[in-house]
């Protein structure tokens, strides 16, 4: 049973709140979350009939929720969708590298005029407070999804100077890799898995950060709660390599269905074009204003005089996951979205 926190309930409690992208991963993950809290409603908005008709199925079809169809990209679509919403989760993206670098145009359009159509609504619809959910490919980007997120990123950063008397507070999430959401890692090798097939990796040596959908979905919440403005927000997580990700996934595998003889091998490929080795959290400029808040890092405009080490951000100096905590993270996942 997840534990009530009164300040989110606070928070949350007879609020209306929107979700672009809201039948993704992400987005099902922060509607779990949100339910507890008591909002007024909640406003589910994809571009995917087919997902919402799944979603329904897993949160069932109450009061309180209200399926939107509609496209980010479509301004006056998602004009009506904010009409007297006070919190937007803007979750929806293009977020693929392959798929971005084979079609720009239309990640630009997604990623970028999308939530620059958020971030203006936002404003001229009075809501209250807008989380942009980013990515760490955004930080000295190498590919088109990267350099798409990281353009958002500083539109939601500029946007308060646009917001006159109404003030909203704009603040960004930067995730790592969520294990277990549509298209991650997790689902690749678990596919692999139940099809007898090798584990692929694309380099022994690749690593990443990683975080599940549940502790992604409890930060955005509590963002929500301590967001002053214009601040990016980022969980404290492990890092782990790919090949060690693709090991502990065999061992929980075996353990759990041990009836099917799992004997997947792990293959070593090359790494694909503009695919990085490492993956870094915050910039060189962006470190002198970085502080520890605990459990996350905040990025501000206030300098901090003893700034946190870089090493820290950094998958491949960052501290790595344990055997144990990652095989826990991966039988959760299992008990969650598996059947063998």
């Amino acid at each position: 049973m997840t534990k009530i926190d009164k300040n989110l309930k606070n928070e949350f409690k007879g609020k209306s709140v929107l979700i672009t992208g809201g039948t993704g991963s992400i987005g099902l993950g922060i509607i779990k979350q949100l339910i507890n809290y008591q909002p007024r409603q909640i406003r589910i908005f994809s571009n995917d009939e087919n997902s919402i008709v799944e979603v329904k199925e897993v949160i069932g079809d109450g009061k309180i929720f209200q399926f939107m169809v509609g496209d980010v990209r479509d301004k006056d679509r998602l004009q009506l969708a904010m009409r007297n919403v006070d919190i937007v989760f803007h979750a929806a993206a293009m977020k693929h590298i392959d798929i971005c670098e084979q079609n720009p145009f239309d990640a630009v359009k997604t990623n970028v005029i999308g939530t620059s159509n958020i971030l203006e609504l936002s404003i001229m619809e009075n809501v209250s407070k807008v989380i942009f959910i980013s990515t760490d490919k955004a930080t000295n980007p190498s590919s088109t999804l990267g350099a798409s997120k990281l353009l958002a990123e500083r539109l939601t950063l500029d946007a308060s100077s646009y917001t006159g008397e109404n003030k909203t507070v704009f603040a960004i999430v930067r995730f790592g890799n969520v294990l277990g959401s549509r298209g991650s890692v997790f689902q690749i090798f678990q596919k692999q898995i139940l099809t007898n097939n090798p584990l692929t990796v694309t380099d022994e040596r690749m690593t990443r950060f990683i975080m599940s959908i549940s502790d992604a979905s409890k930060m955005i919440l509590k963002v929500t709660n301590i967001a002053k403005d214009g601040e990016i927000f980022i969980l404290k997580m492990p890092s782990v390599k790919i090949e060690e990700l693709a090991k502990g996934m065999l061992s929980v595998f075996k353990k759990k269905f041990p009836d099917h003889r799992i004997k997947n091998k792990i293959e070593i490929l090359k790494s694909r074009e503009r695919e990085r080795f490492d993956e870094f959290l915050i910039t060189n400029e962006e470190q002198l204003y970085c502080h520890d808040i605990g459990q996350m890092y905040k990025i501000s405009k206030t300098e901090n005089k003893k700034p946190v080490s870089r090493d820290n951000f950094n998958s491949k100096t960052s501290k790595k996951i344990s055997k144990k905590e990652l095989e826990k993270i991966i039988k959760e996942l299992m008990d969650e979205y598996i059947t063998y």
